[in-house]
């Protein structure tokens, strides 16, 4: 199953004068949201960020910045999946579809 975050909304910001084109966000990124491009890290899938927080955590540079344990990823994260802090109850719909 593929989750994806509401369309432009994620906290996850790159500061690019701080990276240096490490990887280590890249490895550890669980949706594959950050690309090395031209030695630098790229948020190239922003709205597969579930706000996690391990390319934060993860970078030596401090490059990366997210407010992490919002939206669906506090959902995920803390109950193995999406229920009714996601907006699932009852059936309705899913910020994780």
């Amino acid at each position: 199953m593929r989750y994806r975050y509401i369309s432009n909304v994620t906290t996850l910001t790159l500061d690019e004068s701080k990276c240096t084109g490490c990887g280590r966000c890249t490895e550890v990124c669980p949706h594959k949201v950050i690309e090395i491009e031209n030695r630098k890290a790229a948020i190239a899938r922003p709205d597969y960020c579930i706000e996690c927080g391990a390319c934060v955590k993860n970078c030596p540079a401090g490059a990366l910045n997210v407010k992490a344990g919002v939206g669906c990823a506090y959902a995920i994260l803390g109950s193995g999946s999406c229920g009714p802090e996601c907006g699932t109850a009852g059936g309705g719909s899913s910020c994780c579809g």
